[in-house]
């Protein structure tokens, strides 16, 4: 990469930066509005979204910028940090919910009413977060974007946006704590989390197995370690999401039974 690239993809990075801490500093207002009004809130909820948000500082630092930009392993690690274990960790930190109580009713409702719509409820379904989510992956690894992204730092930014959003996105839509009442059923879920997990460890078969990315500049031994470093990361993240899934499913059907045996049932998440 060009020197003058590489400072260029610094400055994007810082900007990220930036925008995670003022998304983190918004979070904690609004925790602080709700126990000012005496509403609950989960401290371990906090700490999760904090944890995430933590995670996109680290894969935005200038080392790990550097790391992936000499190494092809680094890369691997950035990306696991800014599409699977920092996403998992925000969605767990309901900040959607949080975002509809710290708001105005009628600011609440329009949310709601957007949220919706048919366009919002197309993007946030399973399989299209599947397709944003993996798919990139196939298209990023499997084709010469991965080299153009390295000479083009408005792509390489818009590529690690993308992945922190797309990676957001489908963990929410597999088991994502705030109210969304038209999210599909739980076996739809269930199959694409199946789906995604063998998604994704065929793309580090294909890998390892025929040197991708190729004319990258990087040596096979590099490429067969990023590989696995993508196979078994993206593995114990998606056990950590199926975990979350179970979790979420095993306490549905408590309230469920909760309620038909005279309980009050409830979505707030808080």
């Amino acid at each position: 990469m060009a020197h003058d690239t590489h400072l260029l993809t610094l400055a994007g990075t810082s900007l990220l930066v930036v925008l995670t801490l003022a998304l983190w500093f918004a979070y904690v207002l609004g925790v602080r509005a709700q126990r000012r009004r005496r509403k609950t809130w989960h401290c371990w909820r906090t700490v999760s979204f904090s944890l995430g948000c933590g995670l996109l500082v680290a894969a935005f630092s200038p080392f790990m910028v550097e790391w992936g930009h000499a190494d092809l392993r680094g890369h691997m690690a950035q990306h696991l940090l800014l599409g699977m274990f920092a996403p998992i960790a925000m969605m767990l930190g309901a900040p959607g919910t949080l975002l509809l109580r710290s708001v105005p009713v009628v600011t609440a409702r329009r949310i709601t009413e957007f949220a919706g719509s048919v366009p919002v409820r197309c993007l946030s379904h399973p399989v299209t977060a599947l397709m944003l989510n993996v798919g990139a992956l196939y298209i990023l690894y499997l084709t010469p974007l991965y080299q153009l992204s390295f000479s083009e730092p408005v792509l390489h930014l818009w590529l690690h946006l993308h992945f922190v959003l797309a990676g957001y996105l489908f963990s929410w839509s597999i088991a994502g704590p705030d109210p969304a009442p038209h999210r599909p059923g739980m076996w739809l879920r269930l199959i694409v989390l199946f789906v995604a997990i063998a998604a994704h460890a065929v793309l580090g078969k294909l890998m390892y197995a025929y040197g991708f990315p190729r004319d990258a500049g990087h040596d096979l031994a590099e490429i067969e370690a990023a590989a696995q470093l993508m196979y078994y990361g993206g593995d114990f993240a998606e056990l950590l999401l199926a975990l979350v899934f179970f979790a979420t499913w095993y306490r549905r059907r408590k309230l469920a039974g909760s309620a038909s045996d005279g309980g009050q049932q409830t979505a707030d998440p808080g």
